[in-house]
């Protein structure tokens, strides 16, 4: 089976977190098991410092894995080596009914183009990305030759990309 993949990209404070967090719960509210990758553009650290895990990653350890009855999470220390591509981070998500992307501008898999009056930028990326195939945005957009959704239109939009990516009706 393809995995079924749409992404949610736009300048930072967009609102694309927001989105993708609301998408995520209507889309697990309707039945669906939905799964999400996050490119971040910074350092960012998940571990808290005194913990067994960070005391392992500090030492030296390449994965550190923790894993309990709740949950398991894999960290990966890059130490050096370049970012893993996209289709690297893709292959090691479990099966999935559908894969949310927050970020990752420069992929070509279909994606809605998040838009607020409060972004850090406003420059449009839909008019240079064939692979934007909507805008949500908080505010009126003129003369878009691609679907216009309110921002906070939640279920229009999971409509949408589920239609887009052929998700059946559970």
């Amino acid at each position: 089976m393809t995995q079924r993949i749409f992404g949610i990209s736009g300048w930072k404070n967009s609102g694309k977190t927001g989105l993708a967090v609301r998408l995520v719960a209507e889309f697990t509210r309707r039945g669906y098991r939905i799964s999400t990758i996050k490119h971040a553009h910074h350092d960012f650290d998940i571990d808290k410092v005194g913990a067994d895990s960070f005391r392992h990653r500090e030492a030296g350890a390449h994965e550190v894995t923790i894993v309990s009855g709740t949950r398991f999470a894999i960290m990966h220390e890059l130490r050096g080596e370049p970012e893993p591509s996209f289709e690297d981070i893709l292959a090691r998500i479990a099966p999935c009914d559908l894969v949310l992307i927050e970020g990752y501008k420069r992929e070509p898999v279909p994606k809605i183009e998040a838009r607020r009056l409060e972004s850090a930028n406003r420059e449009p990326l839909a008019p240079n990305d064939p692979h934007i195939v909507a805008i949500a945005a908080d505010h009126a957009v003129e003369g878009s030759t691609i679907p216009v959704f309110d921002l906070d239109d939640t279920n229009m939009i999971a409509d949408f990309i589920a239609e887009k990516v052929g998700l059946l009706a559970k």
